[in-house]
């Protein structure tokens, strides 16, 4: 959409498509820049339809559960829920290195870290464009994306949400109907160690519903953060006003 949060993707724009599969995920993505996460240095990744990004192997659970996960995965939560391509919506993602992309994406991240000026080398454009939830008798879908980018010595995670109209999946307790109630999607990062973490405020709550009107980084609906040696920006504490996390 023109205006929109979102970077480019799509088909047009070369991007991968995830199989149609319900709790499905990519093949293994093998990154062409290695990436730092929490200190670690990965270099594959898979792109879960149930709106996660996982280092080492994918992701099939679809009821959120809150960060740190004893089960040591370390992912990227975008938005975490029961998503059922097969109802409705598509998943994709590309590595790029196209140079106005990451042009635009440079820019964003110097203005949002000014002591830390940024020149991307590569990006990795992960997007759920309109996805349904399982169990889902309404047309509701909810478009986001995640990418992740680095210039080889920083290394960042944009989340962007554009529309989010449903929080949870039927078999997570959701209303088949709305969307809502049950278990909420989770928002956030979790490193794979006990220590490691962060969660998105509102996330398991209904208030992510809301998330396309919060940011870290005074953008609606955008946050980002840097994630080589994870530092949390701009969200300590939340202040609530006029009903909207700054």
């Amino acid at each position: 959409p023109s205006g929109s949060l979102l970077y480019p993707y799509g088909p047009h724009q070369g991007d991968e498509t995830n199989p149609k599969h319900d709790d499905g995920t990519s093949e293994a993505i093998s990154l062409s820049a290695p990436f730092t996460f929490y200190g670690k240095i990965y270099q594959t990744v898979f792109v879960n339809n149930n709106g996660v990004i996982s280092f080492d192997g994918p992701v099939r659970q679809y009821t959120p559960d809150p960060f740190p996960l004893v089960d040591g995965h370390p992912f990227v939560a975008p938005y975490w829920a029961d998503v059922d391509n097969v109802l409705g919506g598509d998943i994709f993602y590309r590595q790029t290195t196209d140079p106005v992309l990451l042009e635009d994406i440079s820019q964003d991240i110097t203005q949002y870290f000014p002591q830390n000026p940024f020149t991307a080398t590569w990006a990795l454009v992960v997007t759920w464009d309109h996805v349904a939830y399982y169990g889902s008798t309404s047309e509701k879908g909810n478009t986001f994306q995640a990418v992740l980018t680095t210039d080889s010595k920083m290394f960042y995670i944009i989340f962007n949400y554009w529309d989010i109209q449903w929080t949870t999946g039927a078999a997570s307790d959701g209303d088949a109907e709305t969307g809502l109630g049950g278990t909420p999607a989770h928002a956030g990062f979790n490193s794979g160690d006990d220590t490691n973490f962060y969660n998105i405020p509102g996330s398991q709550t209904d208030a992510i519903i809301n998330i396309t009107t919060t940011s870290n980084v005074k953008v609606p609906g955008r946050w980002v953060f840097r994630v080589d040696d994870f530092q949390v920006t701009g969200v300590d504490p939340p202040q609530l006003n006029n009903n909207c996390w700054l």
